[in-house]
């Protein structure tokens, strides 16, 4: 049985507001971002004091470690006391990281069009599928020995929640995975904070 997992996906940055593609480009929290980041880390130091003893991890991009060190600091932790795992970066979108989907349609409506048939199985041009994000993701959950708090991304989050949850992958993959709440899963349950 898989310990208990706290998932948070990083606060907003501009290129969430903007509808880019951020993939694995370095893009920095906004302001907004920030105060997300310090909600969600009081949030669950108050629902789960225990919390404090799990292990804390996070994906190396920028909106990840931010949103790691703000959190902690809102626990009342180190804010640098966390591990990095690169297993857990965003599925790059390749090519397309940096553009707005209207843009890509103008572009290439026929790619586009073969992502809206199949998003799970999408290729972006020298990009990565969220199936084969998945397999990614898969090899850091075998490593998870001890209650662990990770935060990461909106594509990791959706392959952990078809993983984890048995979530369909073509729901999970056209769901919205929230910046401002904490996925909790223990028991095999799946739980928003």
């Amino acid at each position: 049985m898989l310990p208990p997992l706290i998932f948070l996906r990083h606060g907003e940055t501009d290129w969430n507001v903007e509808g880019r593609l951020q993939g694995q480009r370095d893009i920095p929290l906004n302001d907004n971002g920030r105060g997300q980041a310090k909600r969600n880390g009081t949030a669950i130091a108050a629902a789960m004091p225990d919390v404090k003893g799990f292990d804390f991890v996070a994906s190396p991009l920028v909106r990840s470690r931010e949103t790691m060190e703000i959190a902690r600091l809102a626990m009342g932790l180190d804010p640098f006391a966390y591990h990095l795992d690169d297993r857990l970066r965003e599925i790059t979108f390749g090519d397309w990281e940096g553009f707005v989907m209207d843009d890509l349609r103008s572009k290439h409506p026929e790619l586009v069009a073969e992502r809206e048939r199949d998003k799970w199985r999408f290729l972006p041009p020298n990009g990565e599928s969220y199936a084969l994000l998945l397999e990614r993701v898969k090899e850091w959950v075998a490593t998870i020995q001890r209650p662990t708090f990770a935060v990461s991304h909106g594509g990791v989050g959706r392959v952990i929640r078809t993983h984890l949850l048995g979530v369909d992958p073509r729901e999970a993959v056209a769901e919205d995975f929230p910046q401002d709440r904490l996925l909790v899963i223990d028991g095999g349950k799946g739980l928003w904070v």
